[in-house]
């Protein structure tokens, strides 16, 4: 696996505030396959045991779309693979969950085709008993373009290397569901997840919040993460401050101009307002979302405008003001890049894993980021 290493630059002024580029930062290829497509950890989630990590992602084939389009080929199969470190990110092994039955696309992923060989599960209701506080769980929640718009979820309770499910996630009434990772466990029978639904037209999207209670047999609407906008708020990514207190963050977009904003919630998701918006994203791109062990938050997203990459920003207030902007890495060869997740390791640096294009007509590929926020920025 390729190792980069880069050194201190000065940035110019973006949005008012300053950018800066985050100093010793290690660049670290997590899966790079000439002609293949690796693309969205963000979607799929990314855990973590101590050193021990595991990220999810998409891995179809490239194809060039156009300058406006993912550079992914719909006419063949999208597999969702995993990727796992023993040693904080530094090295990085794929894995395929397909081969014994779980987290497959089912054709009806993102580009509606089937993975040759592979029999999938049936999608069932989930029978309850999940213990969300097992030291080894893990969960991902994944949409649908069939099943009526509905999203389905899995678990693990060994760290991934097994998964039960797909659970169908209920439709809650609204007319469709757009799942991609996120949530927060209570206790062994009770989970929060952030989802995206519908609006009342029909179109993407407004973000929610629901729980379960009784260990995922059955679920309930919490409450709306905003107000239904005019263009789409989608894709929350979230973390709690304190009990029963949350922020979310989520990807904006009306017409051209592309935002995040932070939601807190002082009422475990049943209502929020708008607490900040802490950055702009290009033409858009989700956030990842972390709480620090010293309870600084750390979000990290891809800006998908010249100058392209991966950029952090750092708030020691529960989010009401963010500190100046960080790029953790710079010189993105397009558009087609980001969606984050990001985690802390034991030792304090912050593990960011992305996807990536060195150039416009080259190979997209899952890579990481190895940065410490504690660092001084230049």
């Amino acid at each position: 696996m390729r190792t980069l290493l880069i050194g201190c630059l000065a940035f110019g002024i973006v949005t008012g505030t300053a950018r800066h580029l985050a100093v010793g930062a290690e660049h670290v290829d997590v899966y790079h396959e000439p002609g293949r497509f690796g693309g969205w950890p963000a979607n799929h989630g990314m855990w973590s045991w101590g050193n021990e990590l595991l990220v999810g992602f998409s891995a179809g084939y490239y194809k060039d779309n156009g300058p406006k389009r993912h550079a992914i080929d719909h006419d063949k199969p999208e597999e969702h693979l995993l990727a796992r470190s023993l040693d904080g990110g530094a090295t990085w092994k794929i894995e395929n969950p397909a081969k014994q039955g779980a987290l497959i696309p089912r054709g009806e992923g993102l580009h509606g085709t089937e993975l040759p060989g592979v029999v999938d599960r049936e999608w069932r209701d989930c029978p309850g008993g999940i213990d969300f506080t097992h030291p080894d769980f893990a969960m991902t929640i994944r949409m649908s373009n069939h099943h009526g718009g509905q999203s389905r979820f899995y678990t693990s309770t060994d760290r991934g290397h097994t998964w039960q499910g797909p659970f169908k996630f209920p439709m809650l009434g609204l007319k469709g569901v757009a799942a991609r990772t996120d949530y927060l466990v209570n206790g062994p029978s009770d989970c929060l997840v952030f989802l995206t639904a519908s609006k009342s037209n029909g179109r993407e999207g407004r973000p929610f919040c629901a729980r379960t209670t009784d260990g995922g047999k059955s679920w309930e609407f919490q409450g709306w993460i905003g107000p239904e906008p005019p263009g789409y708020v989608i894709m929350p990514s979230t973390v709690r401050l304190a009990p029963g207190e949350l922020l979310s963050a989520v990807r904006v977009r009306d017409g051209d101009p592309s935002w995040l904003e932070a939601y807190f919630s002082p009422d475990d998701g049943k209502s929020w307002s708008l607490r900040s918006t802490p950055a702009k994203t290009g033409e858009g791109n989700p956030a990842a979302m972390l709480v620090l062990e010293d309870r600084r938050i750390c979000l990290t997203y891809g800006f998908r405008a010249a100058p392209f990459g991966m950029r952090a920003r750092l708030s020691d207030d529960g989010g009401r003001t963010w500190g100046d902007e960080i790029t953790i890495r710079g010189a993105g060869g397009g558009r087609d890049l980001g969606y984050p997740r990001s985690i802390q390791r034991p030792d304090g640096k912050v593990v960011t894993v992305y996807y990536w294009n060195d150039d416009p007509d080259e190979t997209r590929y899952i890579a990481a980021t190895i940065w410490d926020p504690d660092a001084p920025a230049e």
